[in-house]
Formats: structure tokens, C-alpha cells, sequence
């Protein structure tokens, strides 16, 4: 490879400006064709888009080379790169990673039913070469990087819980990054679904909405472990109501009363995923989204890369730290106001405080396990230690979320402005503050029992 750095060109990857890819037959007769897109896989290899069984496809199969010109949408400079095939993936990260910049380039110019990825050609690039020519000084406005990525990384080491971690995430794609809409889901939902815990920029919080596993950016990125970013929209990719009814109809979530809508951009024009993973197993997503087209490159993808690596290292050690269980602080009793009925369906967990819907899965279990042994013996104080040891709640093998669970529940319970709320108690510690008289009620207990 010449001098030039292929990890250098990846601005010329966005599929911002189309690409040309140029093979030859075994008799030598050339062929040039436009490609939807050239991604950069590492500082080795690119892979590009394979959509149709055409000459071109053919002629690779045959030599297994090709020459690509790439553009600098910026700069306008073009580049050559002599690629060498090495194979076709047609699943896994990297297919998913090029089939949504795929549909994102293919909503852009309005032909969504024809770009479909058929297969992710990985290519060795055997040299990189500027084509002689004029080119546009680059200029640029951006905040950096490297310097927003340090400062969130020392905000989130400064967060003394989960609670305050996950809101401090949010608060710093904001100020560091000027990512205004962002949010934090975590993984271990019923149905290996997706919740959200903490979000920023949107109307509504959205706390407990649900994702479910393979649905859109989000759903693709926890399922392959991998970074997921569109730059357009795309129907594919798009949460929304129709998407919500499509879940409901294969089975994937309850009936619309048991749901919480998810809090994204009406019309978002550029997504970005990234896995929060410990030890290779996913526990979350960290997604951000904007209004306006290409707001996530290769470098912005860097970035929130590192910062979800170090956001998933900080949650695994505070979690140590709230194994040890700190004593309860005194409080004196909320004085009682009217009633509350609160109902729990056992089927899905769901809770509802009289007649509208809280939450349900193992968080709406959670919240019924307090109030029946509340009711029973005037206990208010809890310890997460005693919840993870309870076979009733059916926690998850990965019960580390069970905090989360907790923020999920008690955030649900202040947007409600209910007379009931989880506060912490101390380290490992929750109590549960009741400002009215309750009553309790298990329609379908009968039906289980029976």
C-alpha cells in the first residue's frame, strides 16, 4: 500500500457521493459500473455492497480484483484503491452495519424497494492512490472529538450510582458532543427486549418503552454487537406506530393499553447505535439520533464507541460497590391521602395504578412484591440484595440489571406524579413511600391458580 492511510479516506465511505468500481473479465475486456457503497472494515479492507448478479459481480468472481475510485465529499479529492477479493459475508456485523447505511442511501434517492443488500464483498486493499485534480480546502466548525470523549469519560467516573451515571450520559452527549436527542436502553427485557432507562431531548421521557431484538438501529446493534448508524431516513429503520403495530401482531409486545411509546424523532434523519457490552455480552444501547442528514460518521461513531465502553465499565463497578448495603437514613411517614387501587395482572407483570397503565415484566413484579409485603407488616425499606435472592421475580440470568430495573421503576412512578415513589435508602438500599392508603387487586389470580 502506498503512502496514503486508508483509515484516512473514511469520509469518502459515507456513500455521500457514489462511487465507481472498475473490473475486467479473464479475457481482459473492462467494466465499469457506479456502486451504491464502499465501507471501511479496517485499516486493510474495505468490503463493497453486493445488489445485483451482473457483469460486474461476474468479472470478480472470475479474477477476484477490482479498482474503486472514491470521493471526498468534503474535499472533492478522489482516490484509487486496487482491491483484491477475499469473500462474501451475508450475515453478521458487518452485513447488517453496510445493509442499514444501505437503506439509508437508498430512502435518500427514493428507490427503497430496489437496493436491497444481497452480500457484503470483503476486498485486501493492495494500494491507495490521489487522482491528480482540484480539490476544496477543508474547513471545518466541529467541536473536538477526542477532547469531548475525555471530558464525558470524567463526568461519568465522578457518578457515585447507576441512577446518576445513566442521566449524566444523556447530559453529556449534549454538552460535549451537541447531540440533543439521545437515550440509554438497557438489555434483559421479557423476550430479550430492550428498555429504555434514561433519555434526553424528547417531549417525553419515555422511560420502559421496549425494544424489540432486531428492531431497527437499536434492536440490530444489541443483536449483532455492533455498531449500527443510518445517515437518511428510512422506513426500514424508522420507530414509530406502524412499527409498533407490527410487533404487537407477531407477538413481540401486549396488547397498545400495556405498551409505552417510544420517545424518538418524528422524522429522524441520521441514527447511531452502539452496544454496551461487558465481557462480549451485551447489557444496553447507547443511541443518539438528529434531524438532519450525515450527523454520525466513522469518527462520531469512534467517539460514542469509547464512551459506551467506558459507560458499561463504570455501571459493572458500581454495581460491586452496591453489594455492600449502607444503613437506611431515618424518615418519618408521608401522611396518608385518599386511595389508590393498584392492580397486577400475572400474565406479563403488569401493573396499573387504578385504571392506567405503570409498567410491567419483572419491574411491575417488583413493585407488587413491596406492596403486598408493605400491606402485610408496614414494611418500607428494602435491599436489592434480598430482591436477587427472590425465585418469585424470575430475574433474569444477567440479574445485574436489577438496579436498572429499579431506576426504570421508580422514573415511571414520578412521571405519573403517583402517591407512590421508590427513593434511595442508602447503598443497596430502596424504600417505598406510600402517600395514600392502598388496595390491591389480581384479577387473573384466580385463572393462574385454576
Amino acid at each position: 500500500m502506498s503512502g496514503l492511510r486508508l483509515d484516512g479516506l473514511r469520509r469518502a465511505m459515507e456513500g455521500v457521493m457514489a462511487s465507481v468500481l472498475a473490473t475486467c473479465d479473464a479475457n481482459g475486456i473492462p467494466n465499469v459500473s457506479m456502486i451504491s457503497q464502499v465501507h471501511y472494515v479496517d485499516p486493510e479492507r474495505v468490503a463493497l455492497s453486493y445488489q445485483f448478479f451482473n457483469k460486474t459481480r461476474r468479472n470478480v468472481m472470475e479474477t477476484r480484483r477490482a479498482t474503486v475510485l472514491v470521493t471526498d465529499p468534503e474535499t472533492l479529492g478522489h482516490f484509487r484503491l486496487a482491491l483484491a477479493y477475499e469473500g462474501t459475508e451475508t450475515a453478521g456485523p458487518l452485513f447488517e452495519s453496510m445493509k442499514a447505511k444501505l437503506a439509508g442511501i437508498a430512502s435518500h434517492h427514493g428507490v427503497e424497494d430496489v437496493f436491497r443488500l444481497l452480500g457484503s464483498d470483503v476486498y485486501r486493499v493492495l494500494s491507495v492512490e490521489a487522482v491528480p485534480g482540484p480539490v476544496v480546502p477543508l474547513v471545518t466548525n466541529r467541536p473536538s472529538l477526542l477532547a469531548a470523549t475525555r471530558r464525558t469519560c470524567a463526568a461519568l467516573d465522578a457518578c457515585a450510582d447507576l441512577d446518576e451515571l445513566l442521566d449524566c450520559t444523556t447530559a453529556c452527549l449534549d454538552r460535549d458532543f451537541g447531540i440533543g436527542c439521545s437515550m440509554v436502553l438497557m438489555a434483559g427485557g421479557e423476550a430479550g427486549r430492550l428498555y429504555a432507562v434514561a433519555s434526553r431531548g424528547y417531549p417525553v421521557t419515555g422511560v420502559g418503552a421496549e425494544v424489540a431484538p432486531g428492531e431497527g438501529v437499536i434492536g440490530v446493534a444489541a443483536r449483532e454487537n455492533a455498531p449500527i448508524r443510518i445517515g437518511h431516513m428510512t422506513r426500514e429503520y424508522r420507530y414509530g406506530e406502524a412499527l409498533s403495530d407490527s410487533a404487537r401482531r407477531s407477538g413481540l409486545v401486549a396488547d397498545a393499553p400495556r405498551r409505552i411509546a417510544f420517545p424518538g424523532l418524528a422524522a429522524p434523519r441520521s441514527q447511531i447505535a452502539l452496544p454496551i457490552a461487558e465481557a462480549g455480552c451485551v447489557v444496553g444501547v447507547l443511541f443518539a439520533e438528529a434531524g438532519e442528514i450525515n450527523c454520525f460518521g466513522y469518527e462520531e461513531e469512534d467517539a460514542l464507541a469509547l464512551v459506551a465502553g467506558h459507560l458499561a465499565a463504570r455501571m459493572a463497578l458500581l454495581r460491586q460497590e452496591t453489594q455492600e448495603e449502607t444503613p437506611a437514613e431515618a424518615m418519618s411517614p408521608a401522611p396518608a391521602d385518599g386511595q389508590l387501587t393498584v392492580r397486577y395482572f400475572r400474565a406479563d407483570q403488569s401493573v396499573f395504578l387504578d385504571r392506567d397503565y405503570l409498567i410491567k415484566g419483572v419491574a411491575g413484579a417488583i413493585l407488587w412484591r413491596l406492596l403486598r409485603e408493605h400491606l402485610a407488616n408496614g414494611r418500607n425499606e428494602f435491599t436489592t440484595r434480598e430482591l436477587r435472592l427472590d425465585p418469585a421475580l424470575r430475574l433474569p440470568a444477567h440479574s445485574e440489571n436489577l438496579d436498572a430495573r429499579l431506576i426504570l421503576l421508580r422514573k415511571r412512578l414520578d412521571e405519573r406524579e403517583a402517591r407512590l415513589r421508590i427513593e434511595k435508602a442508602g447503598r443497596g438500599r430502596f424504600r417505598l413511600v406510600a402517600a395514600c392508603s392502598l388496595a390491591l387487586e389480581e384479577p387473573d389470580a384466580g385463572e393462574a391458580a385454576g
